[in-house]
């Protein structure tokens, strides 16, 4: 299409990602004519690459409380109206085969791409314009929205902005959501990495680098937060599930420590008590519940000495270096590593019934762009199934 043409819409979706197919599906389906805009040139991206190729698209258990915003009730309203089941109803409609892991992750049997094809199925039904590698170089309101594309001018009722965070900007995340935003007004709250492996300070650094590679299912704990599943270290701190959790919680990434128990299910003290007349030695009663690699690394030169040979004072001090493991952190490894973004356009700036502007009527944030942050494990998807839902309704 020439630069100097003109058209004329109901709806422009910007951003081709979860939020942004749903929102121009469900719109579509009210008999909008909705034009998709997505800056790179391939739709869904983020989809594809999510779950090692197969997308944790939900999460059985999805509910408010999976979820960190500022205002804790803005969530309800959207995922109350689109759940998980509204979601899996659709991926079974399409016969794509799927499975769940650990803790009510739902992934494809097949690839991610099953559920890219399913969304654009359902754009060509509800003949949205999907327009791949167009950008958008200005937004104004006057009586309606004007979009100055790459594509040319774009004129509509409605603007839904779905362009995500700044998480792994290699796929082309960006600030845009944020500028057109605070372009028109609207408060937007300080963002910073979530869902990201965590950097450690020395000596502890020196430790986890030793350990590269050797997991373990603990407890971590920041504050009033708290997620068992496994940990991993890496050669910059420490990754897997729980320190991915955890990451979303923290304040700050530098001056704060958190809590690890590698040992959540029995309780070391009662142990060493138990066996308080063993031969063997601490070192070799410990690799019965932890890898070897590990009990090496935390080693004191107690750890060579039989349980029987040792105060139980010292005992108990090895419990608790086991169950309360304090990890100093000094950074994370950053947007380029984060799964989502924490913070973003504040709630109390949206309707939470119809993602709508209270400010800008015709004005929609969904998804990502907005203050809300999921846990691990298909939460973020179900955000943004169920806000680009409900956005479609009002668009």
């Amino acid at each position: 299409m020439s630069s100097s043409s003109k058209v004329s819409c109901d709806v422009v979706v910007i951003g081709g990602g979860a939020a942004g197919l749903m929102a121009a599906v469900a719109a579509s389906k009210r008999g909008r004519r909705v034009i998709l805009i997505e800056h790179t040139s391939k739709i869904g991206e983020k989809i594809r690459i999510s779950g090692g190729g197969r997308c944790n698209f939900t999460n059985l258990f999805a509910s408010p409380k999976n979820y960190i915003c500022n205002n804790k009730h803005f969530i309800k309203s959207a995922l109350a109206r689109y759940t998980q089941h509204d979601f899996i109803k659709l991926v079974e409609s399409y016969d794509i085969a799927y499975h769940e892991k650990t803790l009510g992750q739902l992934f494809c049997d097949g690839s991610s791409k099953q559920i890219i094809n399913m969304m654009l199925s359902e754009c060509q039904k509800g003949q949205v314009d999907v327009r791949p590698n167009c950008s958008v170089e200005s937004i104004e309101k006057n009586d309606r929205f004007v979009l100055a594309t790459s594509d040319g001018i774009i004129e509509a009722n409605s603007v839904v902005i779905a362009t995500g965070g700044l998480s792994i900007p290699q796929i082309g995340a960006s600030d845009f959501g944020y500028k057109i935003a605070r372009q028109f007004g609207m408060k937007v709250l300080a963002t910073q990495p979530a869902l990201v492996p965590l950097k450690v300070d020395n000596p502890k650094l020196v430790m986890c680098a030793k350990l590269s590679g050797v997991s373990q299912d603990s407890l971590v704990t920041y504050k009033g937060a708290q997620f068992r599943e496994n940990i991993l270290f890496t050669h910059r701190g420490l990754s897997g599930p729980a320190i991915l959790q955890i990451s979303s919680y923290l304040e700050k990434f530098s001056q704060t420590e958190i809590l690890i128990n590698l040992l959540p299910d029995m309780d070391l003290k009662q142990e060493f008590i138990t066996h308080k007349n063993s031969k063997q030695t601490v070192a070799n009663f410990l690799k019965n519940y932890l890898p070897s690699r590990l009990v090496e690394a935390m080693a004191t030169a107690d750890f060579d000495r039989s349980i029987t040979d040792l105060k139980n004072s010292i005992l108990l001090n090895i419990a608790d270096s086991l169950h309360q493991f304090r990890v100093p952190i000094n950074g994370s490894e950053g947007y380029q590593k984060a799964e989502v973004t924490i913070g973003g356009i504040d709630t109390d700036e949206l309707s939470s019934k119809t993602m709508e502007s209270k400010k800008i009527p015709g004005l929609f944030f969904i998804g990502e762009v907005v203050d809300v942050t999921g846990w691990l494990g298909g939460y973020n998807f179900q955000w943004a199934w169920s806000s680009g839902y409900v956005a479609g309704q009002y668009c």
